[in-house]
């Protein structure tokens, strides 16, 4: 069996064994419990109910952070022509056009987020198997794929954020650091949960939101009442 530290197991200690009442005790509560020697990630763990291995009950979307995650992402714009000063402009770490397809299969990935004008596509699809797996792929059911590359890239350094069920139907995300006011935190653990809620496949049946917790990077996870959860999104 695992041996828990000293520090794990006086968090354990306080954490209650039933659900909280609300989002807002659980995000506080997990900020206090946050006592590594690094600013933790508070991150949300929802089970939806729904099965992933249908293309119909799939859970795919973005939404933007309003106090940002903590993280500056090195965007990567992959366009032509015009596109580029526009890109640079914007702000983009890294801007090239179908000369940057061959530099990442050769295996530079020093980037965090990927945006491609629809044009370069064709290029870019051949990196499906690299970028797939890592959650880079542009997409366009995610903004990625688009001639607006201004918007794009604002919208990610602002604090953009995907979030996609897992086989499992599950899904899980950072929503900020530990060192972030205690308000600032629950505004985007408030946007985060409802971009979920509103991205409810149609096929979905049932109960959607099955269970919910919140914790930090080094933290002990806290069960959140789901319904009451749900309900505090528009209560304030």
């Amino acid at each position: 069996m695992k041996k828990r530290s000293k520090r794990y197991r006086a968090i354990a200690e306080k954490v209650p064994k039933e659900p909280l009442g609300s989002l807002r005790e659980a995000i506080s509560l997990a900020k206090e419990n946050a006592t590594a020697k690094f600013d933790e990630s508070l991150e949300m763990h929802v089970r939806l109910g729904v099965d992933p291995r249908h293309a119909d009950q799939q859970v795919r979307s973005t939404t933007v952070l309003p106090h940002g995650t903590g993280v500056v992402k090195r965007v990567l714009v992959i366009a032509g022509g015009e596109k580029v000063k526009e890109a640079q402009d914007a702000g983009a770490d890294f801007v090239g056009g179908e000369d940057i397809v061959p530099k990442i299969e050769g295996g530079w990935l020093d980037f965090d987020a990927v945006i491609a004008t629809p044009d370069m596509m064709k290029s870019v699809g051949k990196l499906g198997k690299i970028l797939g797996p890592r959650g880079l792929m542009p997409s366009a059911k995610t903004g990625t794929v688009t001639f607006d590359v201004a918007h794009a890239v604002s919208e990610i350094k602002a604090g953009k954020v995907e979030f996609r069920v897992d086989k499992f139907g599950i899904i899980h995300n950072s929503f900020g650091k530990a060192g972030f006011p205690f308000e600032n935190l629950y505004d985007n653990g408030k946007a985060l949960l409802g971009a979920i809620v509103k991205a409810k496949p149609p096929a979905a049946k049932g109960q959607y939101i099955k269970s919910l917790a919140i914790t930090s990077t080094m933290g002990v996870s806290l069960k959140v009442d789901p319904n009451a959860a749900v309900k505090e999104l528009t209560a304030e």
